[in-house]
């Protein structure tokens, strides 16, 4: 297994959570999670905004990326079964121009 593999990065996390009893101590409820996520989503916003730099975004990319295969383990998510089939959706979606940026969605006219 290489480390960047997803299920070794998946285990790295789980890691964490038996490290810290995430389980047991409300580590892992999803109110608790979702307003985690929001708060690191207000960091990278910070990083892009005030410039902080690659090395700055890399790192809270990587912070939301840790809460969100935390949150998968935390509901007992199939996230790479969820990834493939939500890529598989999205790549037969239409993209339209709006405003001067691309958006790729299920457009409801």
């Amino acid at each position: 297994m290489t480390r960047d593999s997803y299920a070794e990065m998946l285990a790295a996390v789980q890691g964490f959570h038996d490290k810290n009893d995430l389980k047991n101590t409300g580590g892992e409820e999803l109110v608790y999670r979702l307003a985690l996520m929001a708060e690191e989503l207000g960091e990278i916003s910070a990083a892009v905004t005030k410039g902080k730099g690659k090395a700055a975004l890399a790192e809270e990319c990587a912070d939301l990326l840790i809460l969100l295969m935390g949150t998968a383990i935390a509901a007992d998510l199939d996230m790479a079964s969820a990834f493939w089939e939500k890529m598989d959706e999205l790549m037969q979606r239409p993209a339209r121009m709006i405003d001067g940026r691309i958006r790729v969605s299920r457009f409801e006219d």
